[in-house]
Order: structure tokens, then C-alpha cells, then sequence
């Protein structure tokens, strides 16, 4: 079991301790799913995030949303630390968007969840993690707002690592088009379920659906169809594995009224049927994405 220190105030709440084989237990069940986390692990860790699997060949941070399923699969030989929270404690929406906590880190068109350290960025990390574990350990009366701090110089150290990481092209774009995507990144987590089409969001953000089409087409990014069905997708893929709903419930949650329509969907996106997914999942066999 591992025991964990946390601080809790009102409604605010974060807990810390170190992954390691006695937590891992803790970590796989229920009792941190509806927070936000916050995984730091060294190399030789395999890790599942919403069906995808990571492996840490460098120390590596993870960001993962409360929405998200997480499973440590394989422990490496140092010890690593899992930080969770809610979103009372660090959400508040005057923070820079980039950095809070629907930011680029849990929000993005990528689905990306991990960070890998440089091997010069991997102390300042774990110093951050240590004055951590000091302040969860003697509490002050200025505690919230020191691990508030703590925890935002992680996320602004990983943010700049994931987006040289990860953006590529889009990375040499004003801030004002990382901006954007991002904000299409949101308005499909947050709209999915009932609007499916480009021209849906391409009005959200008050543009033409080709406009919008554009500017992924310019920096060669996923088409925005693609991304709207991936993420109906996936949330298809979290029922089935994750809730006792019938595959028509799940056509009807999705916003399909026609479940025939759903289930051809996603054996076109999945290569298999819903049913047979779901089967394969609950019998512990590889259904990760290609």
C-alpha cells in the first residue's frame, strides 16, 4: 500500500508519494482516477495511458486528465513519484492557458501525455520533486500556495520540453496559432459527444470548414475529421473497457442515433467491431491503437 501525503484545505486537495512496487497497487486501482496526476518515472517503466503504451528509455514526466485511464505495467529500478490532484487546488482560469490545467499538457490535437527529460533537465526535476516531498513533510502556513508553486515550475518546465518535443513545424508559428489549435483541441474534448462534423467547430471558431481544413493541411498536421473521430473513438474504446453500457448505449452517449452507423465507424477506425474489442480488452489482450 502506499501512503501518501497530502495537503487539503476546503474543496482543494493534492496528495504525493513514491511509485515504487508497494504503490504501483494504489496507483493501477480507483482511488486516483477522478484526479488530475502529475507521474514522474525513470527509465525502464511501461506505462498505459487510454490503451497506448510508453516506455521510459529516459526519466520522463506524464500529465494525465482526470478522464484518463493509467496503469503502470512494468517497474524499473529507481523509484519515481505520483502527484495528484484536483482541480479546486490548481485550475483557476486567470493561470496562463498554457500552463493550466486543460493546457497544452492535458488539451492537444497530439494526444500526448509524456514528456521525456534531457538528461540536464533531469535534476532540476527531481530537486523540484525533493523541496516537494520537504513541504508536504513540515507543513508551514504558507504551504498551498509553496506546492502551488512547485507544481507550476513542473508544468512550465515540461510545457517548453513537450512543445519543442512535439510541435514541430507548428512550434516556428506565432503563439497566437499554437493558441488556436489548442482551442480546437478543446472545443472537441469538451463538444464530441454531440457535434461530429468539421463544419460544427470550423463555426465554434468562427471560421469556413476549408479554412479550417487549411491550416492543418499548411503545417501538415492530422486532418480536423480525423481528429473529431479519434477522440469519439477513444472515448468509445474508455465505455467499452470501462463501463457495463451495451454497445447501443454507447452509439446513443455518442450522439448516434443509428447504431449500425457507430458500429461501422469504429471497426473502420479500430479494425474491429465494438464487441469484439470489448471482448478482447476484458480478456487482457493487446487492443492498443497502431
Amino acid at each position: 500500500m502506499s501512503n501518501p501525503v497530502f495537503f487539503e484545505s476546503n474543496y482543494k486537495k493534492i496528495g504525493f508519494f513514491i511509485v515504487n512496487e508497494n504503490s504501483m497497487e494504489d496507483i493501477n486501482g480507483d482511488a486516483y482516477k477522478s484526479y488530475i496526476k502529475v507521474l514522474y518515472l525513470p527509465e525502464e517503466y511501461s506505462v498505459t495511458i487510454d490503451f497506448k503504451q510508453y516506455h521510459t528509455t529516459t526519466p520522463a514526466l506524464f500529465f494525465i486528465n482526470s478522464n484518463q485511464y493509467l496503469q503502470i505495467d512494468k517497474e524499473g529500478q529507481k523509484q519515481g513519484y505520483f502527484m495528484f490532484y484536483n482541480r479546486d487546488f490548481y485550475c483557476v482560469q486567470i493561470h496562463d492557458a498554457e500552463v493550466a490545467c486543460d493546457g497544452l499538457l492535458f488539451n492537444n490535437i497530439f494526444e500526448m501525455p509524456m514528456t521525456a527529460l534531457p538528461a540536464h533537465h533531469v535534476a532540476p526535476v527531481e530537486s523540484i520533486y525533493h523541496l516537494l516531498q520537504e513541504e508536504f513533510d513540515h507543513p508551514d502556513p504558507s504551504q498551498e500556495e509553496m506546492i502551488r508553486t512547485y507544481l507550476k515550475q513542473l508544468i512550465i518546465r515540461a510545457t517548453r520540453l513537450w512543445k519543442m518535443q512535439q510541435l514541430g513545424a507548428l512550434n516556428q508559428e506565432p503563439s497566437k496559432e499554437i493558441e488556436f489549435f489548442r482551442d480546437f483541441s478543446r472545443l472537441v474534448d469538451i463538444h464530441f459527444r454531440t457535434k461530429h462534423t468539421v463544419a460544427d467547430y470550423a463555426a465554434m471558431l468562427g471560421l469556413a470548414p476549408k479554412t479550417l481544413s487549411n491550416k492543418f493541411n499548411r503545417l501538415e498536421l492530422a486532418q480536423p475529421n480525423d481528429i473529431i473521430k479519434e477522440r469519439i473513438i477513444l472515448e468509445a474504446k474508455r465505455l467499452l473497457g470501462h463501463s457495463g453500457l451495451s454497445v447501443k448505449e454507447i452509439a446513443y452517449q455518442l450522439g448516434y442515433e443509428d447504431p449500425a452507423y457507430f458500429n461501422r465507424l469504429f471497426t473502420h477506425k479500430v479494425g474491429d467491431t465494438p464487441s469484439n474489442f470489448k471482448k478482447k480488452y476484458l480478456q487482457g489482450k493487446n487492443v492498443q491503437l497502431e
